[in-house]
């Protein structure tokens, strides 16, 4: 599969969220959303970019935007990190790895040598009619939203 761009349709994904409910990027068709992948809940990075999309919710929700996180961990998992640090959005229970692979965040990656396969950090903006609007490649988890709000105000 070749590589998304701005521009592209977002691919369209039904999973499960930390409640078990169904998801689908279809159900948001009319609101921009902020799609963004993480590694592995709870983890220092991921906790860094999670709370400061909870920190400045509110100002992301007054432009309109709905926050969407997603990883491989499971609902349990993303109900035990969303408890842990109240965090105000959904977060996408993708264990089966197809919505990583739709998205093509699912990469090799190397740690101490070791090559091994995982999420990599990556935000999608995606627009009322599900075109992706921007992406951000090197995410700053400390200042993940405000990125996509320079992004937006550039």
């Amino acid at each position: 599969m070749s590589e998304l761009k701005e521009g592209d349709k977002a691919p369209v994904f039904t999973a499960k969220d930390q409640n078990g409910n169904t998801v689908s990027l279809s159900d948001f068709l009319g609101k921009d959303v902020i799609l963004y992948f993480y590694p592995k809940d709870d983890t220092p990075g991921c906790t860094a970019e999670a709370c400061d999309f909870r920190d400045n919710y509110q100002s992301l929700q007054q432009k309109g935007f709905t926050v969407i996180g997603v990883s491989t961990d499971d609902e349990q998992s993303h109900q035990k990190f969303i408890s842990k640090y109240q965090l105000p959005f959904s977060l996408i229970a993708d264990t089966d790895q197809k919505i990583v692979n739709d998205y093509g965040v699912w990469v090799e990656k190397n740690m101490y040598g070791k090559k091994y396969m995982g999420t990599a950090r990556k935000t999608f903006i995606i627009d009322k009619e599900g075109t992706i609007k921007k992406i951000i490649d090197k995410v700053d988890t400390k200042e993940s939203s405000k990125q996509v709000l320079d992004l937006l105000n550039a």
